[in-house]
């Protein structure tokens, strides 16, 4: 009896325990345990972990945080919530004490379900403070003491040492320079970022970043290092690439803070006390790459009781500090590595590795040889059709590191501050047989957690997606560049906005784009017009106006804080971006004669499909006014959506009222009685119709006639940069999704296939970048890691694999599961992480049946759409879901049982109709 009542209360604990929800992956402002926060308001998010159970909601929460008042040794609670009746789990407000400059806090939450049961408190999470004030920083900016060679201009070492008297509880060092740094302190590497302190509107917003640094000091004598280098602040940088855009000095700021374990305190500054030299990096650009000398080498230069009397000092320099900004994004990091497939001999006689992926980041080297021997490394992301190492595209850029050895053994090498984008190196001047082991590629990206996953059975769809992805890690470094190779590697506008809503499929881009949307409405002209490229190193934007109003780009301001809205389901991102996106529609209006924007330089629909000696007007040309037009009429359309979102009714109104004039002007002005476009192109209707520019009638018609011109062009896409991101998402939502897989399967030029089956591992820049003769497209503007046309992931994942939120409750708080069967396809899969958990809609056909295994994450909903002949063929795990409504898709055929779920897992079979 006493062995069965033991084994019923185990079970009853056991069942207890299994059946709560627990709490899980706790983020502050996004972050894990960030020590770097200068909201003074910030916002916490966690996810529900219910295995095994279905339907499962958040009813109330409970939240305390707290930090260590270390002189009454002890915890001091900061705020206590209190049980909170509400389903929200992500972006929870801060409502406790006020915050302090600095220091360290920890919260825990734990929920109710809606079964009445709380949860466990979570495991505790932590935030920092950064400096929240100007007043915080008591460090001194300081630059080289020396005078500095103007041509080379090598990498300037600083360095200090100092004592700590006590048993040190923690340190965390503030640093920021004018210009690229790495810092150590006791001959170790402070942190594994690099790049830093990254690219902003240096003149207006500079980031510095907080390490902890506790484990790296000790008590007693300890010694700091930094050594820096040009970057992007006074780097070769923009078009006709010239020194010194946003000063010429080159200097630090360094500021270390200790907690002693009584709980008081010490801080070290830069100041006139820190000394200075130079050491191997003796060059360093962006462009041309680095030159890195192993007989420069200054051994243990940032350890304590270095020799530095031949060390100058240093120069203390009155600059700003009102400017500077936490860094809350995420930091450039190492990832994956490659080692050569290939080692080859060109027929020139070049000595070539190829590592089989064209990435973006650098070589490491070993090698063993005389004291003098300089080995030069190339990089080239192609071999020309004679088998030749090609840098022709690269234009200025050099991309040449340079190494020369100090002998007397092995020796590593890897650049510093600089980067290429490269898939093969022509090596010259090493020491001895090219060997596998002695080089590695290593790639370089902002750390950004992968979010979404896609695969299918068609392999050349995959290596698509593969192409996709590695095009954004390629050039998602710290700000969206356009491309990673040549001398340009700018934060073009019209690339990212393009590109965007593809980009948070693939990975968590909410802070990479917070922080680049901040730069674009610091560098927004007064007049509301937008620079080309953020930040803007092509224009003055103390000026009213400048070269950047050009449609489609400069609407980056109004489409990347809405699709990041809609992804993320934040509001602060629309309002700290609303000034800009109101101020870019306004230019607009400003520049409209009777509500018809046709004047000013635009881009139009970029490297679109054109032919030379085009005697027959088989090019694709799109009136450039017509673009502006609708990209005038959508950008009003978002700005009124925030307007209802942040509750600003009056101009919700206004706008509103002034989009219906935009329309009707556009109507009036291009668009005949019968529904035919003037400029009768791919890029045209899908804009008309994407954006809603037609009348309802009209809308047909506009969709039969997109059709048609792609039949011209024998099923082949023809459009440029503003037209393809929604080309097949327009064939899809009116009843043309074969249309959108024929475009999509297509593998001759131009389609997405084509660059794939000439070998490409990432997205080019133009639709022929090498033609089928195996030449190349003009040098002058040919890159082979552009994401632009990669903008085509967002319809995979959101139509094909069928994962996408409703508008009305964002970031995935109620999705929608709606797959599209077609393209011969047999099977897909497709992940996605949100904020609340992992999303999956896996289908494949077998015959005749649609197989669908759905996941949706605890505290969300899911409508989904089921491919079915009738509502009598369609089972949940086995079990009939026939009485469902059945719903037809307008024009396609293809029929859906509709049903709504919780959270869980949901196995669904149904004999299809496909389109």
């Amino acid at each position: 009896m006493r062995k069965t009542f033991f084994l019923l209360l185990t079970l009853f604990v056991y069942s207890y325990s299994s059946a709560q929800v627990k709490v899980q992956r706790l983020v502050t402002e996004n972050q894990v345990d960030p020590i770097n926060i200068d909201a003074l308001v910030p916002r916490f998010s966690w996810q529900l972990d219910a295995p095994g159970r279905q339907n499962v909601m958040q009813t109330a929460y409970e939240i305390k945080a707290t930090t260590y008042a270390y002189l009454k040794k002890g915890k001091h609670n900061v705020w206590s919530s209190g049980k909170v009746l509400s389903d929200q789990s992500v972006y929870v407000p801060y409502k406790g004490e006020a915050l302090v400059s600095g220091r360290k806090y920890y919260w825990q939450v734990r929920v109710w379900d809606n079964t009445g049961k709380p949860s466990e408190w979570s495991t505790p999470a932590s935030w920092q403070m950064g400096m929240l004030t100007p007043a915080d920083w008591k460090a001194q900016w300081i630059s080289p003491g020396y005078v500095e060679d103007s041509v080379m201009r090598p990498s300037p070492l600083f360095r200090k040492e100092f004592s700590l008297n006590k048993k040190i509880a923690s340190a965390t060092l503030f640093i920021t320079s004018h210009g690229l740094y790495e810092a150590q302190l006791n001959g170790h590497r402070v942190g594994d970022a690099y790049l830093t302190p990254g690219w902003t509107s240096y003149n207006k917003r500079l980031q510095y970043q907080a390490y902890d640094v506790t484990a790296l000091l000790k008590e007693g004598k300890n010694a700091a290092g930094a050594v820096l280098g040009n970057g992007w602040y006074r780097g070769h940088i923009g078009f006709n690439p010239l020194p010194n855009l946003y000063g010429k000095d080159i200097s630090l700021l360094f500021q270390l803070e200790v907690t002693y374990a009584d709980g008081s305190k010490a801080t070290v500054i830069s100041d006139g006390s820190w000394k200075s030299s130079t050491g191997p990096v003796r060059f360093a650009e962006i462009y041309y790459g680095a030159t890195i000398d192993d007989n420069m080498q200054q051994k243990d230069w940032s350890v304590i009781n270095f020799d530095d009397k031949t060390w100058d000092g240093v120069k203390v320099q009155d600059f700003r500090t009102d400017i500077l900004v936490a860094t809350n994004s995420e930091p450039v990091r190492k990832h994956e590595t490659y080692k050569p497939v290939k080692i080859f001999t060109t027929p020139k006689g070049e000595k070539v590795i190829d590592f089989g992926q064209n990435l973006v980041g650098w070589v490491q080297l070993k090698a063993t040889g005389n004291k003098g021997d300089k080995i030069t490394l190339s990089h080239a992301e192609v071999i020309d059709k004679a088998g030749n190492f090609y840098t022709e595209n690269l234009r200025t850029a050099r991309s040449q590191d340079v190494y020369i050895l100090k002998g007397g053994g092995e020796e590593t090498f890897e650049p510093q501050f600089t980067w290429q984008g490269f898939r093969y190196i022509k090596v010259e001047g090493y020491p001895g047989d090219l060997k596998p082991e002695n080089f590695t590629a290593v790639a370089l990206y902002s750390d950004m957690a992968p979010t979404g996953s896609f695969s299918c059975s068609n392999t050349l769809i995959n290596q698509l997606q593969h192409n996709i992805q590695w095009g954004q890690k390629g050039n998602f470094l710290d700000v969206p560049t356009d491309c990673p190779q040549r001398d340009e590697r700018l934060g073009w506008t019209g690339d990212a906005q393009v590109f965007s809503r593809t980009a948070s499929y693939n990975m968590n881009v909410h802070n990479f784009f917070a922080k680049w949307l901040k730069d674009v409405a610091a560098d927004q002209y007064k007049n509301g017009s937008v620079p080309f490229v953020i930040p803007n190193v092509i224009g003055k934007t103390d000026a009213t106006d400048g070269p950047g109003a050009s449609t489609g780009w400069a609407d980056v301001s109004t489409i990347i804080p809405w699709n990041m809205y809609i992804a993320y389901g934040d509001k602060r991102i629309l309002e700290d971006q609303y000034a800009s996106m109101k101020a870019w529609v306004d230019y607009m209006k400003t520049q409209s004669k009777n509500d018809l924007w046709n004047t000013g330089f635009h881009f139009g629909d970029w490297l679109f499909y054109s032919v030379n000696d085009d005697t027959d007007g088989s090019s694709a040309i799109t009136n450039k006014y017509l673009i502006a037009q609708c990209f005038y009429a959508y950008s009003t359309q978002l700005l009124i959506n925030t307007a209802n979102v942040l509750g600003k009714r009056e101009d919700a109104a206004t706008y509103t009222n002034l989009l219906a004039k935009i329309k009707e002007a556009y109507l009036k002005e291009y668009v005949t009685p019968n529904g035919l476009i003037s400029s009768d192109t791919q890029t045209a209707y899908v804009l008309a119709l994407q954006f809603d520019m037609l009348p309802e009638n009209l809308r047909p018609q506009a969709a039969n006639r997109l059709v048609s011109n792609i039949r011209r062009y024998g099923n082949h896409l023809t459009t440029g940069f503003l037209g393809t991101p929604y080309l097949c998402r327009v064939l899809s939502n009116f009843g043309h999704a074969d249309v959108a897989y024929q475009l999509l399967l297509q593998d001759t030029y131009p389609s997405w296939l084509y660059p794939v089956k000439m070998g490409a591992t990432t997205i080019w820049e133009r639709w022929d970048g090498i033609k089928p003769d195996g030449t190349f497209e003009d040098a002058s503007m040919n890159s082979y890691n552009h994401y632009a046309y990669g903008a085509i992931g967002d319809w995979m994942y959101r139509v094909i694999a069928g994962i996408d939120t409703k508008v009305e409750a964002p970031g995935y708080k109620e999705m929608v599961i709606k797959p599209t069967i077609g393209g011969n396809l047999q099977n897909v899969s497709a992940d996605y992480e949100t904020n609340y958990g992992k999303i999956s809609s896996h289908w494949k056909v077998a015959k005749d049946t649609v197989l669908m295994d759905v996941e949706i994450p605890p505290n969300t909903t899911a409508t989904v759409y089921i491919p079915a002949q009738s509502g009598d063929t369609v089972t949940e795990n086995g079990k009939p879901l026939a009485g469902e409504p059945l719903i037809e898709t307008s024009n396609s055929g293809a029929r859906y049982l509709v049903t709504k779920v919780g959270s869980g897992f949901y196995h669904f079979s149904a004999i299809a109709t496909k389109p």
